[in-house]
C-alpha cells in the first residue's frame, strides 16, 4: 500500500479542529517513491522526465527501445499515449494528474514496480557489487527492466511472469558458466520461467516493450528459459517460437 502524506495531514487538522484547504488534484499529490509536481508534455525536459520514462519504458512499440535522457520527444510522447491506452486513460500523450495517479498505484515505495521486486532480479549477492558496472548502476538497470515486465504482464492479462534471476557479479556468472558479454553483468537482463504463460508467449510478447537481446528456445542453451536483456543493438533469437 503506498504511503501518502495527504491523509495524514488532513486527519491531524480535523482532530485540531481547523479546516483543511482544498485538496491538491493535481501533479504534485504526494506519492512515497516519487511526485511528479507539474505537466509533462512534449518539449519538457528534467529529471521528473525521465523518472517518467522510466515508468513507460515497456510502451516503445514493436522493436522501439525508449530513451531515458530527460527530454520529452514524440517517442517519448508516443510511449505516454500506449500507457494511457493499455489502461483506459485519455490518450492524448500528455502527463498530467491521471497519468501520475496510475503510476502511483502500479508502483511500489521503493519505486519498483508492484509485480516485481529488486529480490527476484537478483540472486547473486545484496548489494549489487561486483558486476561489469557499478552497484548503483546495475540497480538502476534491473528498475527499468521491471517496469518493461510490468507492462509486458499487464499486457498478458495480468497473468503472472516468473522471475528466475537477473544480475550476476562475475564470480556468481563465472559460477553458472555464463557468458563474460553477458548482459546478467550490466544488471539489464532477466531470465523468465514459462509459467502460466509459456515459453513462445514470452518471447514474441517481449517484442513489443523495449528488449533488444530476446533469446528463447530454438537457440542455444535456451530452451528451458526466455532471456530479455537491453543491449544497444537488437538481438532476437527464439527460433522454436518464430522469434
Amino acid at each position: 500500500m503506498k504511503l501518502r502524506f495527504v491523509l495524514p495531514v488532513l486527519a491531524l487538522l480535523l482532530t485540531a479542529g481547523v479546516a483543511p484547504a482544498a485538496a491538491e488534484t493535481g501533479p504534485s499529490a504526494a506519492d512515497a517513491c516519487y511526485t511528479w509536481g507539474r505537466t509533462l508534455s512534449e518539449g519538457t525536459s528534467g529529471e521528473d522526465v525521465r523518472q517518467l520514462q522510466i515508468r513507460v519504458a515497456g510502451y516503445p512499440g514493436y522493436g522501439g527501445v525508449l530513451g531515458l535522457d530527460g527530454q520529452f520527444g514524440p517517442a517519448t510522447e508516443a510511449a505516454v499515449s500506449r500507457f494511457q491506452q493499455a489502461y483506459g486513460l485519455g490518450a492524448d500523450g500528455i502527463a498530467g494528474p491521471a497519468t501520475f495517479a496510475k503510476i502511483y498505484e502500479l508502483q511500489d515505495n521503493d519505486c519498483t514496480p508492484v509485480n516485481f521486486s529488486y529480490d527476484e532480479l537478483n540472486n547473486c549477492n545484496s548489494d549489487w557489487s561486483g558486476g561489469n558496472v557499478s552497484a548503483a548502476t546495475a540497480r538502476a538497470n534491473a528498475l527499468v527492466s521491471m517496469w518493461k515486465l510490468q507492462a509486458m504482464r499487464h499486457a498478458m492479462g495480468d497473468r503472472p511472469i516468473d522471475v528466475n534471476g537477473g544480475f550476476r557479479s562475475v564470480s556468481c556468472n563465472n559460477a553458472v558458466g555464463g557468458s563474460p558479454t553477458s548482459r546478467h553483468l550490466y544488471g539489464d537482463a532477466v531470465d523468465l520461467g514459462a509459467g502460466a504463460q509459456g515459453f513462445c508467449a514470452l518471447a514474441r510478447q517481449a517484442r513489443n516493450h523495449g528488449f533488444n537481446e530476446i533469446l528463447g528456445p530454438g537457440y542455444t542453451g535456451h530452451d528451458d528459459h526466455v532471456h530479455v536483456a537491453h543491449r544497444s543493438t537488437r538481438f532476437w533469437s527464439a527460433p522454436s517460437c518464430g522469434v
